[in-house]
């Protein structure tokens, strides 16, 4: 979904009148705006929040709101969100939830701090643009509840609308203006036609003009297809392309139109021009009109029609002369909603449907064998799912590292997800569940959880169609670390129970490991350790029998941290030391290592032993120059700032926990953000700043109520309550410890125990 606004449409014809009457409602707010206004001094002073321009398909709605977008963008110094909702295509329309998803992403929240209802993405959206100035472009709406929860809802902002519909719903109790697009002009369609016609031909009369743009019945989509046609047969006649478009007798029933010559005429030309094509290009064409994403690449087309990509281009480029199809890039194009309905319809027709289905098989095929090669370019966690030895299509990418899968990835992210909606829908069961299980690895460092989820949900109804329980356990276990690293920890620990089940039946005992790993991190992240040691040895056992190896360093460095929490360092560092030995042993990635190193860091600390510290941190950020996980680096920094503040170092632990912030807040991680602030209020409380550590304690708090997170939110009030008695508020401090202690009920471990003994004793005091 573009981000900003696309290009300005080449060789824009006319409008004159509407883009005049769009700059007086912006400058007066009324409707009736004087034709004659200076149409190069558009503006606004936001009296107008919302304008519709609505109309028939075909009259050039989105090139409009385009110009008119370029033309006032200055007044919006802020930015521009553009999108097209996609209302009228043949697949489905994009859901307000999506649109905001993304709209929060470009305006610049990372993707795991997104909420994930539409009310709360839709009051954050609208608390970011409060106070600012932003142009937001909704192109192709079909209802106004599509449109409603993208309104910015403030006063400096002013959102276009484009709809076939007239929307009543949003003028009546949104306030939008509305203007309706006729047809063009004769004179603006005789414009259009010469300007795409110059340099090709000369001396056709005006008439004949007048003749050829009537039967295109005056609209830009038809014209601009005709034109074309008129420049590329530069010796045809005028009357004589004016009669072919006469006795053109295919007619098109996928539009739907209030007024049936102007359907008639766009189904028409069309149809003129689809017959025109060299049998390839009309091909490509139809087949294209079977792809469910709202663009394509090149290497997609080839897959779909068993080309070779330079072959393919080719033909796409001499679709886009022809206007049929849209290039967005260098190799990247898209269809008009009605083109893509249009190409959809002949591939119904003209195609069988074994054909079809063997189209569709080969384009989900490729983005199968692309995403596994792109998954493994980004990760060396997760092996590929596709069995040893299996060919993919020849045009399937490859990459060079992890910076290029992941921008493959963003362009193709829509897309994606369309192409396993589409193969659940056409019984491609397998790749419904497959593409998920390979985007994992892409999923869980991209943190994109609502695609993520969608796409893991469809596999998992996929594998239960097959019945396949290996694959349900997979896509249950994918959506168990989505829902974790969300913080629906409730929910991760459904997935990785019923992931634990179904492995536990078919005898999967390094599946059984893998699930019983993910529920003890569960546990761990709930501050649970007893029962988060009960699973992480249950997964030790399995993974030192079944294998892989390199996965029982994992498992011995999540009881390290486990024992750590129940208060036994000599443990912890036992379990430290070994899952390094056995990440060195087999080769292990460098983040595994680091996980190791912070954590002995960590224990070095705690027990005084300073230099010690230092070394094991100095270790972990070497190996971190090899690694581009963001979540790692903010760690390391939260660990090296906490370590400088016990150091008494305090200008250099200030320095570092905002760089710990820093880190969490652009990849969303709020929980992240609270530890920093609660460093920071350490900090200050150790300088003497006691109404800097009061802030920024409490700002801690705020982040760990919502979604509640017991123990770190206590032991976050502890650390407010003693800044409040250090400041001479002992009512303050006695409140924050009275929850705190509340909070701290369900924890039966030592360290929990220890803080409520030293809670108890500061409230009796």
């Amino acid at each position: 979904m573009p981000r900003q606004l696309p290009r300005d449409v080449s060789g824009f014809v006319g409008r004159a009148s509407e883009l005049a009457e769009l700059a007086a409602l912006l400058r007066e707010g009324a409707g009736d705006g004087d034709s004659d206004s200076d149409s190069d001094s558009d503006g606004t002073d936001g009296s107008v929040s919302v304008v519709m321009i609505a109309g028939t398909a075909g009259v050039g709605k989105t090139s409009l709101a385009v110009r008119l977008a370029h033309r006032i963008s200055g007044s919006f110094p802020h930015g521009q969100l553009f999108v097209n909702l996609r209302g009228y295509d043949t697949g489905p329309s994009l859901a307000p939830a999506a649109v905001l998803g993304r709209f929060l992403g470009a305006l610049g929240i990372p993707a795991p701090a997104i909420p994930v209802g539409l009310e709360e993405r839709a009051e954050l959206y609208r608390s970011l643009l409060a106070g600012k100035q932003v142009l937001v472009v909704l192109d192709n709406a079909a209802t106004v509840g599509q449109v409603r929860p993208l309104l910015p809802g403030t006063a400096g902002c002013l959102t276009v609308v484009t709809s076939r519909h007239r929307l009543s719903g949003l003028a009546v109790r949104d306030g939008a203006r509305r203007i309706t697009l006729g047809m063009l002009t004769e004179r603006e369609s005789a414009d259009l036609i010469n300007a795409a016609t110059r340099g090709y031909r000369a001396g056709d009369d005006p008439a004949q003009i007048a003749e050829l743009a009537r039967l295109c019945a005056r609209l830009p989509l038809a014209l601009r297809i005709a034109a074309e046609r008129a420049a590329t047969h530069p010796l045809l006649a005028l009357p004589e392309l004016a009669a072919q478009l006469r006795d053109e007798s295919t007619l098109w029933d996928a539009l739907s139109s209030p007024d049936e010559e102007e359907a008639d005429a766009v189904r028409t030309v069309f149809a003129w021009s689809y017959r025109t094509l060299p049998p390839p290009a009309a091909r490509l064409f139809r087949l294209l009109g079977l792809h469910p994403g709202p663009d394509f690449s090149v290497h997609a087309a080839a897959a779909l029609t068993e080309q070779e990509p330079r072959r393919a281009h080719g033909l796409l480029d001499l679709l886009a002369g022809a206007h049929l199809v849209e290039s967005t890039s260098a190799d990247r194009y898209q269809f008009h909603d009605l083109l893509r309905a249009y190409a959809t319809d002949q591939a119904h027709q003209e195609e069988t449907l074994e054909d079809q289905h063997a189209a569709l098989k080969r384009l989900a095929d490729w983005y199968l064998h692309t995403a596994d090669a792109a998954c493994t370019a980004a990760q060396s966690f997760d092996g590929s799912i596709l069995p040893q030895g299996q060919t993919g299509p020849a045009s399937a990418l490859t990459f060079d590292g992890q910076q290029d899968a992941f921008a493959w990835h963003q362009s193709e992210q829509a897309n994606l997800l369309a192409v396993v909606q589409a193969a659940a829908q056409a019984e491609l069961d397998e790749i419904a569940w497959q593409l998920p299980a390979a985007l994992h690895g892409i999923h869980m460092a991209r943190s994109v959880f609502d695609d993520w989820q969608a796409m893991a949900r469809l596999g998992l109804e996929a594998a239960q169609r097959l019945g396949d329980r290996r694959a349900q356990a997979l896509m249950h276990n994918t959506l168990g670390i989505a829902a974790k690293d969300s913080r629906q920890l409730a929910q991760a620990a459904e997935h990785h129970e019923a992931a634990l089940d179904l492995r536990t039946r078919i005898g999967d005992q390094a599946g059984v490991a893998e699930s019983a790993n993910g529920l003890g991190l569960v546990h761990l992240w709930r501050h649970e350790p007893t029962a988060g040691r009960t699973r992480l040895e249950q997964a030790l056992a399995l993974y030192q029998r079944y294998g892989p190896r390199h996965w029982t360093g994992v498992v011995l460095c999540g009881l390290g941290f486990t024992a750590a929490a129940l208060g036994e360092p000599h443990e912890a560092a036992r379990f430290a030391h070994q899952a390094l030995a056995v990440y060195r042993e087999t080769g292990a990635d460098h983040s595994l290592h680091i996980d190791a190193l912070q954590l002995l860091a960590r224990l070095a600390r705690e027990a005084g032993h300073y230099a010690q510290a230092e070394e094991y941190l100095a270790d972990a950020l070497a190996l971190q120059e090899h690694s581009s996980f963001v979540t790692i680096d903010a760690a390391l920094r939260l660990e090296q700032a906490t370590l400088h503040r016990a150091q008494g170092r305090h200008d250099q632990a200030l320095e570092t926990y905002w760089a710990c912030e820093t880190l969490q807040r652009s990849i969303g991680n709020r929980t992240g953000q609270a530890h920093a602030y609660d460093g920071i209020g350490q900090t200050m409380r150790a300088l003497g700043r006691l109404q800097e550590a009061i802030d920024f304690h409490t700002m801690a708090a705020r982040i760990l109520h919502d979604p509640p997170q017991p123990w770190d939110l206590a032991r976050t009030l502890t650390h407010l309550a003693d800044a409040h008695a250090d400041n001479d508020q002992p009512g303050q401090a006695r409140n924050h410890r009275a929850e705190a202690l509340t909070l701290l009920a369900p924890f039966p471990d030592p360290q929990a125990t220890a803080l409520r003994q030293r809670l108890q004793q500061l409230i009796a005091e």
